[in-house]
């Protein structure tokens, strides 16, 4: 009996510890915290109240230090019946912690720094106006409270990655208000963004990148410009053009009074590589070199690199001024007209398709010819007028599709009537751009262009003599056609890689002259001549950590003629320090080659240098430069500072030879070609400098003073005796001051003041007489005499000829050159929403005869022979008004 109720106990006590009592704890006891449900709803608070509210709503114990997390950082928190454990993974998401849990304990602790575990999403898009959906090409892209930031590229793409989390999203561009977005960044996400124009009048900002800082920028000698703010800037006879910008910054000069020729650095006219949406344009000049050929009305954006210009950029040794067109209109059709005293241009814009396609055509023409015309008329006449046009076409495929098709087409016309002589001469140029822009993904984009390019300087003359006449005709040019693709990849923050490669083929025809009459035909020409130029490249801009900035490249270039390969491999490097957050130390070094000459008479860059390519007797252009600089931003008083040195060495650059130009016939014989070879020395040269730049870009006065100081040299075996000399271009002091005022925001003035050193040039000390005979033959005369009044006539014999002599070539300075220039503007919207501008403006408002050119002339003073010079000017005080509407 005692054995069965031991074992009924047993089996009792078995089931009640393995069912009952689980049950009954289950029932009595409290349940586990970490299941409880809590909702918080709160704005505006700091990490640590959202943890000091999770300890009073929960059965845990929350504890955190100071060290881990920010208490000024505010957020909003909203959990709708959530754990502990939910909102603690949420947080964890979203900003740099973690935590960990004992007992009933939990502490929050920083997450660990490990890229390798921390989730990296990437915000990609479009950076556009409002309205007109333009690109926008360099805006400004960051995170707020951080040094994480790009910039849109030429097709205004941006690809950013940055560690998941919630974030204030800017972009800023010059002339448009600042746009900012907080936003949940956890995933990859293609956000396109439009900028509102800033409707306030606004301050010139001429500065070394598309930023306003430009401290922590890792690029040297960079000016990028806007049509608009060309605008503000008087000019000769109110003609607005970027490239009379460009000359009032530091490193850049003009040609000579009031032209648009661009030297930059020591550098010729033909040292400058410009674009025009990818096609270079090879005379960039109207009106013998007084203006350039691009109309600010269908001009967006201008970006200049003065010698050190980045990997993907080559071919030139000076600098680089990449131009790009507008797109047009996507939304609404949009005009401008200008009238002034010496042009009216147009431009009109608008959609095709709304939203996917647009189109902007621009036109420009002279009526120098019809202003002058009643005053050149009779036995000796003469009529000039330039025009130009410009059309861009776009089409939106898809959002990682599209196409833009570009054209330009400009020539200048002369023509002259003197007795039965008629000149005429015309020169132009053509460029046509197809280019395809794709997206791989959000952090890879491409654009391929096809280009075509075509340059031609036509000259004839029409003579009469007797019963015959004579037809003479000379011309050259240069045409090129060419594909070219280019690589941006974006792989995270503190890369910005590109790279590509493009293959071009020249065709020069540097001179050919025609000879005819009604017997025959003499045709003397330059040898035509094919090249084969190539390139592949690669560049990164860099940031390592947050003070070091790099732009490190290498580029790869090759030209084939007629069996002769040049290869060549170009190292570039631009780095910048960042010594305190608004001073940097900045530095570079460049190697460049350049693959086409410009056979030059006068050194101005006129319409009568020839192109000629390097073959295998003359070798390419090659360059060396170091600069190194400090760039500072003086934020409180909304200034930037930058100081630059530089040395740039030159390697193979032509000259004619003495006695030989343009229209180098004499040799051989007609009906041959010659090679333009024959015609031209090659040497060597140098220039150096150092370049002082103080803006201020802010408040209702804005502007600029720059300084330049520098010596450039040549040196050719046969000229000048073999010793080194001064070009012409060579300027020992170079100053711009700039200053835009605005009174109110319907008037505005502005005036510029310019001194530069007198340009090197050549004058002969000594004139004296020789004559033309050969000493090994004998002289012959015939005598002549008439014994009727007694006299003997003698002819015959050596010819006597009249020389100037010449002690060292460029040995003379023209007086300094000077001038202040004024401008009012006065804007009005009319009624009916369209906006006009009156301007007035005085060029060379105290008259100031500056020298165009010098005459020598040989006088006899009190029996002793003197030279005198005469000094020419062509420019002295000039008023100008003009009238823009915008509709």
């Amino acid at each position: 009996m005692i054995s069965k109720i031991n074992i009924r106990n047993v089996i009792i006590i078995f089931l009640a510890v393995f069912f009952v009592y689980p049950i009954a704890v289950a029932q009595g006891v409290q349940k586990d915290p970490g299941d409880e449900k809590i909702t918080v709803k709160e704005s505006n608070i700091t990490l640590s109240e959202l943890l000091d509210i999770m300890d009073s709503k929960s059965e845990y114990d929350v504890s955190y230090g100071n060290y881990v997390i920010s208490l000024s950082d505010k957020y909003n928190f909203t959990y709708h019946s959530k754990t502990v454990f939910n909102i603690l993974d949420d947080i964890s998401k979203k900003l740099n912690v973690s935590y960990k849990v004992s007992g009933f304990n939990i502490t929050v602790i920083k997450k660990r720094k490990s890229s390798l575990f921390k989730k990296k999403v990437t915000i990609s898009g479009y950076i556009k106006e409002r309205g007109s959906e333009e690109l926008l090409i360099g805006a400004n892209i960051h995170i707020k409270g951080t040094n994480i930031g790009t910039v849109s590229n030429s097709y205004g793409f941006y690809s950013l990655t940055i560690p998941a989390q919630k974030a204030v999203l800017g972009v800023s561009y010059v002339g448009f208000d600042t746009f900012e977005l907080e936003k949940d960044f956890f995933e990859d996400i293609e956000f396109d963004i439009e900028l509102e124009q800033n409707n306030m009048l606004q301050n010139i900002d001429l500065t070394y990148s598309s930023s306003k800082r430009i401290a922590d920028k890792a690029y040297m000698n960079v000016v990028s410009i806007q049509p608009k703010e060309v605008e503000k800037i008087p000019a000769l006879l109110g003609e607005k053009d970027v490239f009379k910008a460009l000359q009032y910054m530091p490193g850049v000069r003009s040609g000579s009074e009031a032209t648009a020729g661009l030297y930059v650095r020591g550098g010729g006219p033909d040292q400058n590589l410009i674009i025009l949406d990818d096609a270079q344009v090879y005379n960039a000049m109207h009106l013998f070199g007084f203006f350039s050929v691009f109309n600010g009305n269908a001009v967006k954006n201008v970006d200049m690199y003065k010698g050190g210009f980045p990997a993907r950029f080559g071919g030139r040794l000076s600098s680089v001024i990449d131009i790009s067109m507008k797109d047009g209109n996507k939304n609404d059709f949009e005009g401008q007209g200008s009238i002034g005293l010496l042009s009216s241009n147009i431009m009109v814009e608008g959609p095709i398709k709304e939203g996917k396609s647009s189109f902007i055509v621009s036109g420009r023409r002279t009526y120098i010819d019809v202003l002058a015309a009643p005053f050149t008329r009779g036995p000796g006449s003469a009529g000039y007028y330039f025009y130009d046009f410009s059309a861009k076409f776009n089409y939106e495929f898809s959002s990682k599709d599209k196409l833009f098709v570009s054209g330009y087409f400009g020539r200048d016309k002369l023509r002259m009537i003197e007795g039965g002589e008629l000149f005429k001469m015309y020169w132009q140029n053509a460029t046509t751009t197809l280019r395809w822009n794709h997206l791989f993904n959000s952090k890879l984009f491409s654009n391929t262009s096809l280009i075509f390019s075509d340059y031609d300087l036509v000259m004839k003359e029409e003579e009469e003599y007797g019963n015959e006449i004579y037809l003479s005709k000379y011309n050259s040019g240069i045409r090129d056609i060419g594909v070219k693709t280019d690589f941006n990849w974006m792989p995270n923050s503190d890369h910005f890689v590109r790279f590509g490669f493009n293959v071009i083929n020249h065709y020069f025809s540097p001179s050919v002259y025609n000879i005819e009459n009604y017997n025959q035909e003499n045709i003397v020409q330059a040898k035509h001549i094919n090249t084969i130029e190539s390139s592949i490249y690669a560049e990164d801009d860099w940031k390592i950590g947050d003070r070091i900035k790099l732009n490190a490249g290498l580029r790869l270039s090759n030209l084939m003629h007629e069996g002769e390969n040049y290869l060549s491999l170009e190292p570039r490097i631009l780095a910048a320090f960042m010594l305190t957050d608004k001073t940097s130390l900045k530095a570079s070094y460049s190697e460049m080659n350049q693959y086409v000459h410009l056979l030059s008479s006068t050194g101005s860059g006129m319409p009568t240098d020839i192109w000629v390519p390097a073959t295998n007797k003359v070798a390419p252009q090659f360059s060396r430069q170091y600069a190194i600089g400090l760039a500072n931003d003086i934020e409180k008083y909304g200034l930037t500072l930058s100081v630059e040195g530089y040395y740039k060495t030159m390697e193979n650059i032509i000259s004619y030879k003495e006695g030989t130009d343009f229209l180098y016939v004499s040799e051989p014989y007609p009906g041959e070609e010659f090679e333009y070879e024959d015609a031209v020395v090659v040497g060597n040269g140098y220039s150096k400098g150092v370049e002082f730049l103080l803006q201020k870009n802010q408040g209702k006065f804005s502007g600029w003073i720059g300084y330049t100081l520098s010596y450039t040299k040549h040196k050719f075996e046969e000229l000048n005796r073999g010793k080194e000399f001064f070009p012409r271009h060579d300027r020992r002091h170079d100053i711009s001051i700039v200053g835009i005022y605005e009174l109110t925001p319907r008037i505005d003035f502005s005036a510029t003041w310019v001194y530069g050193t007198g340009d090197a040039f050549t004058l002969a000390t000594e004139e004296y007489n020789v004559y033309d005979h050969d000493p090994t033959e004998p002289i012959e005369y015939d005598v002549d005499y008439y014994p009727e009044t007694g006299n003997i006539y003698v002819d015959g014999g050596p010819e006597k000829y009249t020389v100037n002599h010449y002690v060292e070539k460029n040995s003379f300075r023209m007086a300094a050159y000077h001038r202040l220039d004024f401008a009012f503007r006065f804007h009005k919207t009319l009624k009916s929403g369209r906006k006009r501008t009156w301007e007035f403006g005085i060029y060379n408002v105290y008259n100031r005869k500056n020298p165009f050119y010098y005459e020598s002339s040989w006088v006899n003073e009190g029996g002793k022979k003197q030279n005198v010079l005469l000094q020419y000017s062509i420019f002295q005080i000039i008023p100008s008004v003009s009238y823009t509407l915008k509709f």
